[in-house]
């Protein structure tokens, strides 16, 4: 069977796996007949992109963020708010306001931190309260509201999430770079690079390494087999791609008022 070898960087695989979110018929469906709430998350901005057509501000469509320095969380002031979207149309509204009202034909589109080998993900809990997962997960899980997880393999990690899950926690740790953390796993439709070729070329991709230097540094390297012209079709998609770009976030210390965070301590 034909093959081919692709490197993507983790912002040439946002906006690759944004690409196949988009494509989803229970995307379609609910963008034409339904709501779709889009969670802040630096992998969500570009499914908002792909699926909307908007331009965003992605260094601004984030709550957490984890930088060199460590964990972190944006102030209010910093950030933009979750998209809602009825029957295609960008309403004025929070996810707890249309979450009542949202049911089986419906998406939540919430990015993840982490994804392990059986396919659970999971996302980073800074907020005492659980945030925007601990907000409105239960409703989604209740009410069979879609739940579509885009994440990337540079966030894939050994072991068990549910494990981990179990073990985390912001006031479990003594010690943190940056803010502590609890964590949540989620089960729904995880598209990664892997299923994002699937549903854009219905080629199989393989991931074959990771990692790299000078900018590559997360990134996946991946093996795809399929016809010639499901590979011809990745080629072209991945030309299209390359040279993507990545939200550059600025913080600053001084003036965080968090009163978890490490950094800010010192």
């Amino acid at each position: 069977m034909p093959q081919i070898q692709v490197t993507l960087t983790p912002a040439e695989s946002k906006r690759l796996i944004a690409k196949a979110v988009a494509k989803l018929e229970e995307v379609r469906r609910a963008l034409r007949e339904g709501i779709i709430v889009i969670s802040v998350g630096s992998t969500t901005a570009y499914v908002a992109e792909e699926l909307l057509g908007l331009r965003m501000e992605r260094e601004k469509f984030l709550a957490g963020v984890v930088l060199p320095k460590g964990t972190c969380v944006l102030p209010p002031k910093m950030r933009l708010r979750e998209i809602v979207v009825r029957k295609g149309e960008v309403i004025d509204a929070r996810a707890d306001d249309v979450l009542p009202e949202m049911g089986p034909g419906d998406v939540f589109i919430k990015g993840a931190n982490a994804i392990d080998a059986s396919g659970v993900a999971g996302v980073f809990l800074a907020d005492p309260k659980g945030g925007t997962v601990g907000r409105s997960l239960g409703a989604v899980m209740s009410k069979g509201i879609n739940l579509i997880i885009p994440v990337g393999l540079e966030k894939f990690v050994p072991g068990s999430l549910i494990r981990l899950a179990a073990i985390a926690g912001i006031e479990r740790a003594s010690f943190a770079t940056g803010v502590p953390l609890g964590l949540m796993p989620l089960t729904g439709k995880v598209v990664t690079e892997l299923e994002a070729i699937e549903i854009l070329t219905g080629a199989e991709a393989m991931a074959m390494g990771k990692g790299g230097l000078s900018g590559a540094e997360g990134s996946v390297t991946l093996l795809v087999r399929g016809s010639r012209e499901q590979l011809e079709n990745l080629k072209a998609l991945v030309d299209s791609i390359k040279g993507e770009s990545y939200p550059k976030v600025e913080t600053d210390c001084d003036a965080c008022e968090n009163p978890t965070c490490w950094l800010r301590k010192r």
